[in-house]
């Protein structure tokens, strides 16, 4: 389906409210995908709707599965898929009884043929519920849909989030695919970039993380420059605190990825473990994520004997997440490309020293070498093994980028000033919608 024939199709309207001056507003928060514990974009949605509501304004999550984990007084309406990724049975057949209609039958026909189907799919269930529902809002907020269901009047003024361009995650998965048929089976799935590339360059408001993330979206997405606003999101500092009291695990370091994404660096941190670990023998890592059973984290854990010193862990609580990170001596983020970096702010917010790469927006958010975190190049295990090796061996040096650390992210990463930035881009959206009526 073509952007114009959903623009001019049956669920094309007109009308929206008009400017609201400093009143709260009436916000609906879109998010394909809520998992808060896989992904930065359920983290997103939760924190930043969580915010908005203390500030007054009337916060409405409509999200799909898997559906996102809110606090009080933020609602969520449902709008479901087919959920065919869900565990333990991905890349399901639903039954005859579970089809609703054709974005249904879409949905399917998209996965069968090795595509990605939410994107467009939860942009079309989103816009006939808006449109179902048109005076209730004053602001949509979409949280890198990207659909082309998104396009056209929804009744009031569209906000988009693009953290980063998915387009990046296409490249650096096609660069690690080993074989002609997974280059195929890669090219398959990132098919709706070309839709988020054709949507992005027709939105009127595009809000980003990291001034990284604005260049990436410029150049791979052609969107323009004026257009883009950067509004930084960062860590729930009252969570991501300190705690004297609990204990420093030696030679613990921690780290938050998939294994199976190349995105994410790890296979490079276990290589630099190996090193480290002929001269710190204690060293050893958790991995807060999902293991993989094959591919090149699984090999090089095998090839280098590191099965007792790697560990992963999924499905834990927040609070067991946070002390896990303040037991560690160091957390590490080895990510090839961040368009913020989550992991790091909320590390450095519990006082614990960072390890990071260069890669995308992590120095904007890590700070500068040496003095917030020690910083490497993406993809260099050797230079990765030397900044552990020397955090390890260097308690004092330990103890000074822990706090420095976390006075940058409270001076300037918090959600309580991600909120603020958002409600304002809020309310310049919904003015120069009414300049143009």
């Amino acid at each position: 389906m073509t952007a114009e024939a959903i623009e001019t199709g049956p669920f094309a309207g007109g009308g929206a409210p008009e400017t609201v001056g400093e009143r709260p507003l009436r916000i609906a928060l879109l998010t394909y995908k809520g998992n808060p514990f896989c992904g930065g974009q359920g983290v997103y949605i939760r924190h930043l709707g969580r915010e908005l509501a203390r500030l007054g304004h009337r916060v409405e999550v409509i999200g799909a599965q898997p559906y996102p984990v809110l606090d009080e007084g933020v609602p969520l309406t449902e709008l479901p898929s087919l959920d065919l990724y869900r565990q333990p049975d991905p890349f399901r057949t639903p039954g005859r009884g579970e089809y609703r209609d054709w974005i249904d039958l879409a949905e399917v026909a998209t996965m069968r043929t090795g595509g990605f189907p939410e994107p467009l799919t939860f942009s079309l269930r989103a816009r006939r519920h808006l449109q179902a529902r048109r005076g209730d809002f004053d602001v949509v907020h979409d949280n890198q849909t990207l659909g082309y269901g998104l396009l056209g009047d929804l009744g009031a003024p569209l906000v988009t989030t693009i953290h980063h361009p998915i387009t990046v995650d296409r490249q650096l998965d096609l660069a690690a695919a080993a074989t002609r048929a997974r280059r195929l089976s890669v090219r398959r799935w990132y098919a709706f970039t070309r839709m988020q590339k054709r949507v992005a360059r027709r939105l009127p408001s595009v809000l980003t993380v990291s001034g990284s993330s604005r260049q990436e979206i410029v150049e791979h997405l052609g969107v323009r420059p004026e257009r883009v606003r950067v509004v930084h999101i960062g860590a729930d500092t009252d969570l991501w605190s300190p705690d004297p009291s609990v204990a420093e695990v030696p030679g613990r370091i921690v780290t938050t990825s998939s294994a199976d994404v190349p995105l994410k660096g790890l296979v490079h941190l276990v290589e630099a473990l190996a090193e480290v670990r002929t001269e710190v023998p204690g060293a050893h890592l958790v991995v807060v994520g999902k293991r993989a059973e094959d591919g090149p984290v699984a090999r090089a854990v095998e090839r280098h004997g590191l099965h007792g010193a790697v560990q992963f862990v999924k499905g834990i609580s927040d609070a067991e997440l946070v002390d896990l990170v303040r037991s560690a001596q160091i957390a590490c983020v080895p990510s090839l490309y961040e368009g913020f970096s989550l992991p790091a702010a909320e590390a450095m917010a519990t006082g614990t020293p960072l390890v990071a790469t260069t890669g995308g927006a992590i120095p904007e958010v890590a700070g500068p070498d040496g003095e917030t975190c020690l910083a490497v190049p993406p993809g260099d295990a050797g230079a990765l093994a030397a900044a552990l090796g020397r955090l390890l061996g260097d308690r004092e040096l330990r103890t000074r980028l822990g706090a420095a650390g976390r006075a940058r992210i409270l001076a300037n990463f918090t959600w309580a000033r991600a909120a603020a930035g958002t409600a304002e881009l809020y309310r310049q959206a919904i003015a120069a919608r009414g300049a143009r009526r």
